[in-house]
């Protein structure tokens, strides 16, 4: 008896260090750092949403009766500044990157795992304080902070949110950092930058831009809580300094912040397509180089938000012209995503719908982006619903869609379990449908002349937005399937093979889930990206 009781508390010991809390606070495990950024980014996602259900209601009738007009502008600034930092930007990066980039590239973890589990202490941190700052009564200078609105105005909690956006962009920076090391120092044998997936090489742009451009959001906002504290004349022109200077800085980051989100989605995308194409991808270099264009050029296109902001008309022109020349790199993208899937074996499984959602939206966003970007129509559709349904297309109905697509691609792997397939399918399309129902009419209410950020409308908007509602209410109903069926499948669902989908990389010759340093030995790579001409051409599909 008293062995059995020793043998049995040796046991509980040992299951509480592997599996206890403990073990997951202190973890320097990639695979297992990525799950608590899912946790996090999720709970931070359903947050967000529950704002834009709000927004949402109140738009449902003309007059104001749902939310005060105060109340109303922190929904929408509150709402825009949790889904922006806490989820859109860190998702497929924290998430995704943080379980595969490793895997992919053949090392055991990424080269500073301490500092990956600091990463996402400061995330933490951050939405702490994002959640103080909700509970104290919030903030409502719109996400972007725009001053006089955040640096004059006193009974509003800006330099909480600052604070907690600034805590919140040093996980941004780190993470960066991480992946351009592990990137560049701990490639497996064989492992060439012309054998790098797409996947990894969209991770690296978006790390470049994070590492480049965050210290500034950083520093605008800083200068903002020290404006707002001890009134220094920076961006207050009474005190000499220049109004104009905060949206300089602000855009400088902000507008890169945009390919930090869509990037990595552009590298999921890329995975599905090949995988689910069964071919090659189509131009390979192309696409590697596009996306490093994508996140030099990015840098160069600020001031296409400053159009109206009293920019000189020369200034204006240049970044026109150059706002063009940053559409040409994602429409390789397009197309070369289009080559690879012609005369493809395409396999309609859950990921690929996910892949095909996310290129028709993205095109579309992309396409009204050449709108803003052109003076005359920027002039008429600035600060109206057009621009919040660009924006939503490329952040939403690409960003989103990509990241779904991701976590269904390798569901398998992460918790070695298979989703209901059908269930996959069906949420899939349902999004598809909620989110054109709800963003495209606001085009049409943009081309109108609703203004954004208005608690009230003209009566002959209504239907528009009452459309626009309804699909939200369909959106959300897609968004929540996924994450019940998930956590469905982690008890119930078939374990999943090694190779689910027969495909190439790295990840795919791993147990599901992996053990704790992915290989039992170093891999030595000898085979080319994406070598689907050499595996089976069936993609096996309703497991």
């Amino acid at each position: 008896m008293a062995t059995t009781a020793v043998a049995l508390s040796e046991r509980e010991n040992y299951l509480n260090k592997e599996y206890g809390i403990t073990s997951w606070l202190f973890t320097t495990d990639h695979k297992r750092i990525a799950l608590l950024y899912l946790i996090t980014i999720t709970f931070f996602f359903f947050i967000g949403g529950f704002f834009a259900l709000l927004i949402r209601l109140e738009l449902l009738t003309p007059e104001g009766d749902l939310l005060l007009a105060d109340t109303y502008n922190k929904m929408f600034t509150m709402h825009g500044q949790v889904m922006v930092f806490f989820f859109l930007i860190p998702a497929v990066p924290a998430v995704l990157g943080n379980f595969l980039i490793p895997i992919m590239i053949g090392a055991k973890d990424l080269a500073f795992p301490r500092v990956n589990l600091l990463s996402w202490y400061l995330l933490a941190i951050g939405g702490c304080l994002m959640i103080y700052t909700i509970l104290s009564g919030g903030v409502d200078t719109g996400w972007t902070f725009y001053t006089p609105l955040s640096t004059h105005f006193l009974d509003t909690h800006v330099i909480t949110a600052a604070l907690a956006i600034f805590v919140a962009g040093f996980s941004s920076i780190l993470t960066g950092l991480n992946f351009i090391v592990t990137i560049h120092r701990m490639r497996a044998p064989g492992m060439t930058w012309s054998r790098l997936p797409l996947f990894v090489w969209a991770n690296y742009a978006t790390s470049i831009i994070q590492v480049l451009g965050t210290p500034v959001l950083a520093i605008s906002l800083m200068l903002v809580a020290l404006e707002r504290i001890f009134n220094l004349g920076i961006f207050n022109p009474q005190l000499g300094g220049d109004p104009l200077l905060f949206q300089h800085l602000f855009w400088f980051y902000s507008h890169p912040a945009v390919y930090i989100m869509i990037l990595p989605g552009m590298g999921v995308v890329s995975e599905i397509v090949t995988c689910f194409s069964r071919k090659r991808i189509f131009g390979y270099k192309f696409m590697a180089l596009a996306v490093i264009a994508i996140a030099v050029l990015g840098f160069l296109v600020w001031a296409h938000h400053m159009f109206v902001a009293g920019i000189s008309l020369y200034a204006a022109m240049v970044f026109s012209l150059l706002s063009y020349f940053v559409a040409v790199p994602s429409a390789i993208k397009v197309f070369n995503w289009t080559a690879t899937m012609f005369k493809g074996s395409i396999s309609y499984s859950t990921p690929m719908l996910y892949a095909f959602g996310f290129i028709g939206l993205f095109t579309m966003g992309g396409l009204t982006g050449l709108f803003v970007a052109a003076l005359g129509i920027d002039v008429h559709v600035t600060d109206t619903y057009f621009v919040i349904a660009h924006f939503h297309y490329i952040m939403v109905g690409g960003m989103v869609m990509a990241y779904l697509g991701g976590m269904h691609f390798w569901w398998p792997k992460i918790s070695g379990r298979m989703y209901p397939e059908f269930w996959g399918r069906l949420a899939a399309m349902i999004i598809f449908i909620g989110f054109n129902l709800t963003f495209f009419p606001q085009f049409v209410l943009g081309w109108l002349g609703m203004p954004r950020r208005y608690w009230q409308y003209s009566p002959e908007f209504q239907v528009l937005n009452v459309l626009s509602t309804a699909g939200a209410t369909i959106l959300a109903v897609g968004y929540l399937l996924p994450m019940l069926y998930f956590l469905w499948s982690m008890r119930y669902g078939k374990a999943a093979p090694e190779n689910p989908w027969n495909g190439a990389g790295l990840e795919w010759k791993i147990s599901s889930p992996p053990v704790t340093d992915n290989f039992d030995e170093t891999p030595l790579v000898t085979w080319e990206a994406y070598n689907y001409d050499e595996l089976p051409q069936e993609v096996p599909v309703g497991r």
